[in-house]
C-alpha cells in the first residue's frame, strides 16, 4: 500500500549515477500506489503516538508531512547497527497496516530486526501501540514511501521483504498503481542479502496474475513455490470480475502459507467472503 518513486545521494553518488544508466527512461516517475489522504487520530491512537513515536518511528523523512526520504540517507549496515543496536538480519514489511503481522512477527523472534513500512497514520499509530505494550526493542516504523526507501538502501542490506494484502487496484486503468512491478523488484533484488526471500500475498485472485507476471519471468528470483494453483491468464477489472471464471486458465506455481504471516483481522475477512488465499516466494538468485 505505497508509491512508486525516489533518490539516492551521499558519498555513494557516482555509483548511484551507474546504477540510474541502466534503469528506464521514466523510471522515478510518482505513480502512487496509495491515496494520500488523511485522517484523524483518536484520543487512544494520539495517546499512544504521543508515548511512543520517540522510541518506534524512524526520522528518516525529507519534512514534516512528508512521505519522501530525507537527502542524504542510506539505510546500511551502519545504520542498521545504530538504530537496532545490532547486526541482525533485516526483515522489511511494506505496508505493514494496522501492525498486527509484524509486530507479532518481532516478539515471536527478537535475533530479527524489523522494519514497518506504512504511510497511513492510524495504521502507524497502531503499530506503535501493540510494540509499545510489549516493549519491543526489534522494531522500528518508517512513514515513507516504500520504492524510496528502497533505493536508498545499500546493496545486501535486508534479509527479507514481505508485502502481505497490498491494495489490488481493481479497476483496469490503476493495475500500473500496483505495488509489485518490475522496477521495485530490481531495487528489491539488489538490497537483499544472497539467497534473501520477497514474500508476497494476496486474497484478489487477478492481482496474483499480476505477481506472476511480473515476477517469473525474472531471471534474478526464483519462485520457490511447491503449490499448483489454476488462474485466468487475462487480466479483469472491477468491472467484470465476474467473467473471470469462463476464461482460459493455467497452472501457476506458489506457495504454502507463510507459516511466519498470523491470520490478522484482514485475511479473516477475506476468507470469510470466500476468497482464496495466493502466497509467493521468490528467493534472490
Amino acid at each position: 500500500m505505497q508509491e512508486v518513486m525516489n533518490t539516492p545521494t551521499d558519498g555513494r553518488e557516482s555509483d548511484a549515477n551507474a546504477h540510474n544508466e541502466h534503469r528506464p527512461a521514466l523510471y522515478g516517475r510518482k505513480v502512487l500506489s496509495f491515496v494520500r489522504r488523511s485522517a484523524r487520530l483518536d484520543a487512544r491512537l494520539q495517546r499512544a503516538w504521543d508515548a511512543y513515536s520517540d522510541a518506534y518511528l524512524l526520522d528518516v523523512n525529507a519534512g514534516e508531512g512528508s512521505l519522501d526520504v530525507r537527502k542524504g540517507f542510506v539505510l546500511d549496515e551502519a545504520y542498521i547497527r545504530e538504530t537496532w543496536g545490532n547486526g541482525n538480519p533485516l526483515v522489511v514489511e511494506i505496508g505493514s497496516g494496522q501492525g498486527e503481522n509484524i509486530v507479532a512477527a518481532a516478539a515471536a523472534d527478537p535475533q530479527t530486526n524489523f522494519l514497518a513500512l506504512e504511510v497511513y497514520d492510524p495504521g502507524v499509530a497502531h503499530t506503535m501501540l501493540l510494540a509499545g505494550k510489549q516493549g519491543l526493542g526489534n522494531l522500528r516504523i518508517a512513514q515513507v514511501n516504500a520504492p524510496e526507501l528502497f533505493k536508498v538502501a545499500a546493496d545486501g542490506a535486508i534479509a527479507e521483504v514481505w508485502t502481505f494484502f497490498p491494495d489490488p487496484w481493481p479497476k483496469m486503468r490503476h493495475h500500473k498503481r500496483r505495488i509489485v512491478q518490475p522496477e521495485l523488484a530490481g531495487e528489491i533484488h539488489r538490497t537483499l542479502q544472497g539467497g534473501g526471500v520477497w514474500r508476497i500475498a494476496t486474497d484478489i485472485e487477478d492481482y496474483a496474475l499480476h505477481v506472476h507476471e511480473v515476477m517469473d519471468g525474472l531471471e534474478s528470483f526464483r519462485n520457490d513455490g511447491d503449490v499448483t494453483v489454476s488462474l485466468p491468464v487475462e487480466h479483469v477489472g472491477k468491472g467484470n470480475a465476474d467473467e473471470a471464471a469462463g476464461l482460459e486458465h493455467a497452472d501457476f506455481t506458489e506457495s504454502a502459507r507463510f507459516d511466519g504471516r498470523v491470520l490478522t483481522n484482514f485475511e479473516k475477512k477475506g476468507l470469510a467472503a470466500g476468497r482464496v488465499i495466493h502466497d509467493f516466494t521468490y528467493r534472490k538468485v
